[in-house]
């Protein structure tokens, strides 16, 4: 179930699963595992310690033979189609731009949540399909596109990457008209770019990958990074609101973002002009930011550019424990050689990662042994409790040199010893592979999702502990098999506080209705993080999984006014998703 207009391409996409689908997981008879494709640093070589590890940390045994099948034949309902809206679009556009395919409507009918899109999707099935595909070309095409759909009294979803985690694409079951998926994949342009103010202007459905291809050919860089830079759109990162890795030197999309154009169904919102910063008032784009598919669509967006850096240089460093390494961070990011991404992994994180690796030559186990000894034995590290953080430095090459002097400087106050640039460029790279890790391991009934907090630095530790001791008390209360599997890292820093992004996994075989427990035990984790000082979301938005939440978010009043926003520009509930404050009871 590929992209179709990626079928015959180098990038042809999983479409269902994540990522590209020249690129797997698979176990080989000796039970090490291989990642196929030649994308990422962990292709082509046996890792014989990931399966030890997995079985290690669920307390459970993998069978090599034994399964999970996906579904043969995805059960597909019948499009419901208006006929009218139906030949007004045959009549203005041709074919190629609309589609009633079963393929081009399953996979424009979720995003990559776990356990209540891709779950289904793979062995199960989705309740709720689009009636229609269309392939948005350009501003003209979109315009014509949502006077129809007013005409005759039609849904439009727009979707991007289709990478969304919050259950933003899924389908409201209460919806009776037709639903249209519009994909603006196909407006993927560069409009224009003004090298000495530093700015461009881009087309929505540019992906992340595309748009810095693109900008590196004129000399520039965006720098925005988020783990899903690679298929996720800048209509999406706006629409999501995205945080990327290397937001210390760039920002994440708010300050990145100086003008978006959007299309509702009463006229389009923009600043006439980007500006550098205006005082003029309530400012109605920065109600955009986080829309998620809402308001409209978004065509277009002006962007802040930044010459390509004289110098990117990466670094790693080990901790004792978690609170040491938390203190390091905090000193860091108070201090005036903040790198351009800097992020703690925990205990369990950082073995993962070393699970990763290649088995050792002769000669490079040797050097691993004495390094072992040095940090375990001479250092005292306890490899049940130590952690690691992994650096970007980037700009002119004083500037980076400043930063790796005083940075690995601080670490000694908190014993951290420095483990080189090529463990630090490896785990900042593993971000864009270990997606592929999700779909792998449930073929072998292993479930899990990542969820993510912002939290003040002097909740960090009681959020964590929070949700840990959540996770094994549901875990118990569901009579699960095998053990629950947490590990979590401090991905971006903040002056009042951090993300922290969690990931968690069980072991499902045996389990009725995985999907439904799992998806219960994620809301009820996020439950647990607000309860001890966390917020819904820091980059994966809201969605329809934490709906719920958003009366623990903002005032009654708060949410009333961006209801009647909802309602000013789109009378007919045209883009009518349904997410964040807009649940299917409140239309």
């Amino acid at each position: 179930m590929t992209n179709k207009s990626d079928r015959s391409s180098n990038n042809a996409l999983w479409g269902h699963k994540w990522g590209y689908a020249d690129t797997s997981l698979k176990i080989n008879e000796d039970r090490s595992v291989i990642m196929t494709g030649d994308r990422y640093a962990l292709s082509g070589y046996k890792m014989p310690y990931l399966i030890p590890y997995i079985e290690e940390l669920l307390d459970i045994k993998i069978e090599l033979k034994d399964v999970l099948e996906e579904v043969k034949q995805a059960y597909i309902t019948p499009p419901n189609c208006n006929a009218d809206f139906t030949q007004a679009i045959a009549d203005l556009f041709p074919a190629h731009q609309y589609s009633f395919e079963d393929s081009e409507r399953l996979l424009h009918s979720h995003g990559q949540t776990t356990f209540e899109e891709v779950h289904k999707v793979l062995y199960s099935q989705l309740e709720r399909l689009v009636d229609m595909v269309f392939y948005c070309e350009s501003t003209a095409d979109a315009q014509k596109l949502i006077e129809l759909a007013i005409k005759y009294d039609v849904c439009l979803v727009p979707f991007g990457g289709g990478t969304s985690v919050s259950c933003a694409l899924k389908l409201p079951l209460t919806e009776t008209r037709a639903i249209v998926s519009v994909d603006m994949k196909r407006m993927n342009r560069l409009e224009w770019i003004d090298r000495e103010n530093l700015r461009a202007c881009f087309q929505a459905g540019i992906t992340g990958k595309q748009l810095e291809a693109e900008l590196r050919q004129h000399g520039f860089v965006c720098g925005h990074e988020p783990d899903s830079l690679e298929l996720s759109t800048l209509g999406g990162w706006i629409a999501t609101n995205a945080s990327g890795m290397k937001k210390n030197r760039y920002g994440n999309i708010e300050q990145i973002v100086e003008n978006i154009t959007l299309l509702t169904p009463t006229g389009v919102i923009e600043q006439i002009a980007p500006t550098p910063r205006a005082s003029m008032g309530m400012q109605l784009q920065n109600l955009l930011f986080g829309n998620e598919g809402n308001l409209g669509l978004i065509i277009q967006a002006v962007i802040k550019i930044h010459p390509l850096p004289q110098v990117t240089k990466y670094g790693s460093l080990i901790f004792p424990n978690f609170d040491l390494g938390v203190k390091f961070l905090y000193e860091v990011a108070h201090s005036g050689f903040i790198p351009a991404s800097i992020r703690l992994v925990d205990n369990n994180q950082f073995r993962f990662g070393q699970a990763l690796k290649p088995k050792s030559s002769s000669i490079l186990a040797y050097l691993d042994k004495l390094k072992k000894f040095y940090v375990l034995k001479l250092r005292g590290f306890d490899p049940q409790q130590m952690v690691a953080a992994t650096i970007v430095m980037e700009g002119a090459a004083e500037e980076v040199a400043y930063q790796q002097t005083n940075i690995y400087a601080l670490a000694k106050k908190f014993q951290g010893l420095a483990t080189g640039a090529t463990n630090g460029q490896r785990g900042y790279m593993l971000t864009y592979a270990i997606a592929y890790l999700r779909d792998f391991l449930s073929s072998y009934y292993i479930t899990g999702e990542t969820f993510e907090t912002s939290v003040p630095w002097s909740e960090i530790q009681q959020v964590c502990n929070a949700v840990a001791q959540q996770l094994q008390e549901l875990h118990r209360q569901y009579n699960l098999p095998g053990k629950p599997y947490l590990s979590y890292r401090i991905s971006q820093s903040y002056h009042t506080g951090v993300c922290i992004y969690f990931m968690f996994a069980v072991y499902i075989k045996g389990v009725e209705h995985p999907e439904v427990i799992c998806g219960q035990i994620e809301h009820s984790l996020r439950q647990t993080i607000i309860a001890n000082g966390g917020s819904i979301s820091h980059h994966h938005g809201v969605g329809k999984i934490r709906q719920d939440f958003m009366k623990d978010t903002l005032s009654p009043a708060s949410i009333e006014l961006l209801r009647q926003i909802k309602k000013a520009s789109d009378p007919q509930n045209i883009f009518g998703v349904r997410n964040n404050i807009l649940a299917e009871s409140d239309i």
